[in-house]
């Protein structure tokens, strides 16, 4: 039993070589996906997920079925996540192309206060669900959005229409200094008054 636990049926090798084929195969194909599929999950969304990581399981490990061997697949392919982002990372900041061929590039989903119909149909998004992620950013309707795009890592982000945006620390300043001119004027009205 404990020689099954921690003898491993294939070389590390092998092991480091396959994990690191299919998480460049995973990569390659959910940048294919599209950015739909890191924007949200849905039950069938899920289900692939899911049933993603159980098809290419033996491929990681082959017919390796110890515990040992098992850890090893999980930290190599957490070494390789690890050093793939910092790669990406060093060479976005010098290569903005390459940047755009990783990870894509922002998507407008919706345009003075229009939804783009085209882009969503292209990403696959429904115009409900764009409409519910605008609430959720402040806006109440779709025409109170001046831009709103999709990330290249899904994460959708909103620009309120001027009209629209709420009041920041420089406002309340502006009408505190205000209502205080209105108070002294009221107040010199009231002594000539008396």
């Amino acid at each position: 039993m404990w020689h099954d636990l921690f003898t491993t049926g294939v070389s590390y090798g092998d092991k480091t070589l396959r994990t690191i084929i299919v998480y460049a195969a995973i990569v390659v194909l959910l940048r294919l996906a599209g950015k739909r599929e890191l924007a949200q999950l849905n039950t069938l969304d899920l289900s692939v997920v899911l049933l993603l990581s159980n098809v290419v399981q033996n491929a990681v490990i082959g017919p390796d079925n110890s515990l040992i061997g098992g850890i090893y697949g999980a930290a190599v392919l957490i070494a390789v996540n690890a050093l793939f982002v910092r790669l990406q990372a060093y060479l976005s900041d010098r290569t903005p192309r390459l940047e755009r061929v990783l990870e894509g590039s922002p998507s407008v989903l919706i345009r003075d206060g229009r939804l783009q119909i085209r882009t969503l149909r292209r990403l696959a998004l429904r115009p409900a669900d764009v409409i519910v992620s605008s609430r959720k950013q402040g806006a109440e309707h779709v025409s109170d959005v001046r831009e709103m795009v999709i990330a290249p890592g899904g994460t959708m982000l909103i620009e309120l229409k001027e009209s629209e945006e709420g009041a920041d620390r420089g406002d309340v300043e502006n009408i505190r200094a205000d209502l205080a001119r209105i108070q002294e004027r009221l107040d010199m009205l009231l002594l000539r008054n008396m």
